[in-house]
């Protein structure tokens, strides 16, 4: 699996324009963003703010106008597995099982049969789907659907997990599970993740730094780094420091003027790893 030794993504004064002609615009406006090998980085943002257009460019799929992306040093010039991407709907084939969709990506690379379904289910036994192997995607419910994606992702060892609001289309219980779940194999294989989502709890509870990005054209307006204690448990979301910061992100996203952004929130004292506590934070002007 991937180490963390690799993952190191640097974004340095993108901008990216969509459309043709007269109806071409800005959706990405001098975004620069360092990730360090094995970080887990939420892109945090209103919709329409360029999160999912940022993590296209990421992935290889849009080209940027102007500044550059690179991976580990090596400029991204189009898709590549070591770019992994997970959306919200599943990509999976509805007529190959949950081992077959899982070993694909071995598979193509011509991996021996064996040993790419040897790897399949050791994954699909790290994303908690053991006994499903040849069960169907139409047999999965939401949730499980999405753990065999992140399965199908995983198996061709990327350097970068992307992630594009991959929970969003669950209901809330599972989506908590699912969190839980995505955490964990983090842990495990600790390979660099860039998260979308508009779910301020979720950023929250994920992340190791947040970036705050503004509506269109996107840029980041605050670089957030979370100094919650992991693991990380659903109770995290009642603490009095956890709210504080949701109150905070929720200012920033509210707010339309960057030039007067709200006051911006600072640790006081808190090394890197240290649990939060609401009296180290406070408001700077």
């Amino acid at each position: 699996m991937t180490t963390s030794a690799t993952g190191r993504l640097a974004i340095d004064h993108v901008s990216l324009e969509l459309g043709h002609g007269g109806s071409r615009f800005e959706v990405l406006h001098d975004v620069s963003v360092d990730a360090a090998p094995g970080e887990f980085v939420c892109l945090l943002g209103p919709s329409g703010c360029g999160k999912s257009t940022l993590l296209g460019a990421i992935a290889g799929h849009l080209q940027i106008a102007s500044g550059s992306l690179r991976l580990d040093g090596e400029t991204i010039e189009g898709p590549d597995p070591q770019r992994g991407l997970v959306f919200q709907q599943h990509t999976l084939f509805p007529w190959k099982t949950v081992l077959d969709n899982v070993a694909y990506g071995l598979k193509m690379k011509g991996v021996d049969r064996d040993e790419s379904r040897r790897e399949a289910r050791a994954l699909i036994e790290l994303v908690g789907l053991a006994g499903f192997e040849d069960r169907y995607p139409r047999e999965l419910s939401g949730g499980m659907q999405q753990r065999v994606e992140i399965a199908r992702v995983l198996i061709n060892h990327p350097r970068v997990l992307l992630m594009d609001e991959p929970f969003g289309a669950l209901d809330a219980l599972t989506r908590v599970k699912m969190q839980q779940l995505l955490l964990g194999v983090w842990a495990r294989i600790r390979t660099t993740v860039v998260f979308v989502t508009h779910d301020i709890d979720e950023a929250l509870f994920l992340a190791d730094r947040i970036l705050v990005m503004s509506p269109r054209p996107g840029r980041i307006v605050e670089d957030l780094p979370l100094a919650f204690e992991r693991p990380r448990a659903p109770d995290l979301l009642t603490r009095s420091d956890f709210i504080a910061l949701k109150r905070h992100c929720l200012a920033l996203l509210h707010h339309d003027d960057a030039a007067a952004a709200p006051p911006r929130l600072t640790p006081l004292g808190l090394s890197p790893g240290h649990p939060a506590d609401a009296s180290a934070w406070r408001f700077a002007v």
